[in-house]
């Protein structure tokens, strides 16, 4: 059993998060800009109400806890720069630091890095990744924030596109780079459901495999 805050919490992936950790036997500290979005009502859930890039809003939150997991997402813009996961995920790491907590879990996408994409499928080069570039763009600037971080046990969970479903039981497959490759090398054309997102995420608090590390992650 662990103690974890979510940001995020509100979110499609982030319910799905909330829920399973609670299913799971953990205590979880859902730290949300708006309450009455999250539905879930639980013995081991805790509510409270911050502002995501405010070091100080966020740091009395943290404390005592063993985990930061982070399902933040923001719109994408075509008239200016994304900057939300850049500028929420600095104001948590020095939360973080202050509240003396280490071992941070975050999601992105695949293809954040700008040129690795060129082996996706047509439609997924030429048309997805233009329309959500400015999302991918500020989610690789927050990647290369964290690898600076050196004091911060912080793994990068890279989903391709989301699918609106419960976890499964289907196994996982992991690439560490910014997409899973197929046998062919070219990255596999599959979505994968939220909840294995967010069921993925909660694994990795039970080991060192991917820490400090970007993964990609997708079911078989």
């Amino acid at each position: 059993m662990m103690k974890i805050a979510v940001l995020g919490a509100t979110g499609q992936t982030g319910q799905h998060l909330v829920q399973q950790a609670l299913q799971q036997g953990h205590c979880v500290t859902a730290v949300v800009r708006n309450p009455a979005k999250l539905i879930v009502q639980h013995d081991n859930l805790k509510v409270v109400e911050a502002n995501i890039f405010s070091k100080d809003s966020l740091k009395n939150h943290f404390e005592g806890h063993d985990a930061v997991m982070s399902c933040l997402g923001f719109s994408t813009s075509f008239f200016s720069a994304v900057t939300g996961y850049t500028q929420s995920m600095e104001a948590t790491v020095e939360a973080m630091r202050e509240a003396k907590v280490n071992r941070l879990i975050t999601m992105t996408s695949w293809y954040t890095e700008p040129n690795s994409g060129v082996e996706s499928p047509y439609f997924i080069r030429f048309l997805l990744l233009p329309m959500i570039r400015s999302v991918l763009t500020n989610m690789f600037q927050m990647e290369q924030f964290l690898q600076k971080a050196n004091d911060i046990d912080w793994t990068v969970v890279r989903p391709p596109g989301l699918r609106n479903q419960p976890a499964s039981a289907l196994e996982f497959l992991t690439h560490e780079g910014y997409f899973v490759p197929s046998s062919s090398g070219a990255p596999m054309s599959i979505a994968v459901a939220r909840g294995d997102v967010a069921r993925f995420m909660l694994s990795l608090l039970n080991t060192d495999a991917w820490t400090k590390k970007g993964v990609a992650m997708s079911t078989n």
